[in-house]
């Protein structure tokens, strides 16, 4: 509830003011004298004043109530105040409404304007202190971002920048941390962020990709060996888990973690004790553990392929990256950074990368930009020096950039009698060698009229890509609607 503040000498006037603004939801106080006002202001959260411009007996110069005010001004320079008197000098209203004054009202008030006007200035108070709370934060958190080492992590979009702040937030714990999302989206970054902007970032940091090792070997890897373990086993084998002691050990993939494997690291993150292969000496270590999949974890624990209990342990706090095409604002920043200073994307190129469904998610992108800039004649990137595969769920501006291109053109034929009725009814485009000529403006325009404007079948029936479809369109005037 709002609190209101009435000054005013007169007792009647400051009753009839608090009756009204309580009967309207406000909680009203008042007082009589400007050193009361300010003492109030002082101790209590005042959400509005309501001041009279003259307190002493026989006073009309409003000298006073320009005191209160300005004093009100350098204790909370945004806190909204209505001027009231019966003396009402417009020299005084003008001097004081640019200073900041909200409103300037003469006695008698109105109620409904006056209820009016304190129900518009509380509005643009409360939202300006918001815009302001908003913007403060924002401001700690871009603070702390551009102090951060961020590993060269390139971004643009809220929904990494969020990501990123709670890896930076909990960088300085040493919980254990699952990231989760799709490949390629940059999980293996944000286990560098974590493990650059944590306590153990001079200490080693040991990455395994759970997902690319023999499963035969797996435990051997993670846990060491001792020679003979297995054939092969020559000599004694350091396992990770030794390497990473007093560090970070980044288990990637680590759905694909047999469940014979789940039960030892189990045990390594509640205990820190473990065996090698082939030996019955328990070692101990201590390990920070960031983890990071691509599965539905809770899937494969309800298949009984993964261990809840192990789940629990590795998942104290989760770090989800969405996919790329989650993260419009990201695809452009990349772009760029992957191509480098010497090269610039035509406005199509970039539509094109906007509007591709990037499943590979930035390893994709990464990979459609190295190629583009190896096979480049110029400078500014086209369309078609990105190259980009035909996608079945990208979307930009309703029209999907990348489409295959076809073979086959498209020749209008007129209008044929029906051998039903007799009536002229147009008949399907027929499609032809794509040896025969440019199609020209008329032909566009029919088979635009004749597949409804739908692009796709347009540019399938012309032989062309849609990019090329787009720039006759452009080069004849022609809309598909």
């Amino acid at each position: 509830m709002d609190s209101i503040l009435v000054v005013d000498d007169n007792s009647s006037i400051c009753s009839a003011l608090t009756l009204m603004l309580d009967i309207h939801g406000y909680k009203a106080l008042s007082c009589e004298t400007p050193e009361q006002a300010l003492a109030i202001v002082e101790k209590q959260d005042i959400s509005l004043v309501i001041q009279d411009m003259n307190f002493t007996r026989d006073t009309t110069s409003g000298e006073e109530g320009k005191q209160l005010f300005y004093t009100l001004r350098q204790q909370q320079p945004n806190l909204p105040i209505i001027l009231m008197t019966a003396w009402t000098q417009l020299e005084t209203a003008v001097e004081l409404v640019k200073a900041g004054a909200a409103d300037y009202m003469g006695k008698p008030w109105d109620d409904a304007k006056l209820l009016t006007s304190i129900n518009n200035l509380l509005s643009i108070y409360h939202l300006s202190k918001q815009n302001k709370q908003l913007a403060r934060v924002d401001s700690e958190r871009m603070s702390v971002i551009n102090n951060a080492d961020l590993c060269g992590m390139v971004f643009g979009s809220g929904a990494m920048q969020r990501c990123i702040d709670l890896a930076l937030q909990v960088a300085k714990s040493d919980v254990s941390v699952m990231i989760t999302g799709p490949n390629g989206a940059g999980k293996d970054k944000i286990a560098d962020i974590v493990q650059a902007n944590s306590l153990l970032n001079k200490q080693p940091f040991i990455k395994v990709n759970i997902g690319a090792l023999p499963m035969d070997l797996l435990e051997a890897e993670l846990f060491g060996a001792e020679a003979g373990a297995f054939t092969g086993a020559n000599k004694v084998r350091i396992g990770r888990f030794e390497a990473a002691d007093g560090g970070t050990l980044f288990l990637d993939e680590i759905g694909n973690l047999p469940l014979s494997g789940q039960v030892k690291l189990l045990r390594v993150l509640q205990t820190g004790e473990f065996e090698r292969l082939g030996s019955h000496q328990t070692r101990k270590v201590n390990v920070r553990v960031i983890s990071a999949t691509n599965a539905d974890l809770a899937d494969d624990i309800a298949k009984g392929t993964f261990r809840e209990d192990l789940f629990y342990r590795l998942n104290v706090i989760e770090l989800p990256l969405p996919p790329l095409n989650q993260r419009i604002d990201d695809i452009l920043p990349l772009a760029q950074h992957f191509v480098g200073d010497g090269f610039t994307f035509e406005k199509t190129a970039q539509q094109a990368l906007l509007a591709h469904a990037w499943s590979g998610n930035v390893r994709e992108l990464e990979n459609v930009c190295k190629r583009a800039v190896l096979l480049a004649t110029n400078a500014v990137l086209t369309v078609d020096d990105l190259g980009l595969l035909p996608s079945t769920n990208s979307s930009f501006s309703n029209v999907k950039i990348s489409e295959p291109v076809t073979t086959s053109t498209f020749t209008p034929k007129q209008g044929v009698p029906s051998q039903e009725n007799g009536e002229h009814t147009q008949q399907a485009p027929q499609q032809v060698s794509a040896a025969q000529v440019e199609p020209d403006k008329q032909q566009i325009e029919q088979a635009l009229q004749h597949h409804n404007g739908v692009i796709a079948r347009v540019a399938k029936s012309l032989g062309l890509s849609r990019q090329a479809l787009y720039r006759r369109m452009d080069k004849y005037g022609l809309s598909s609607k």
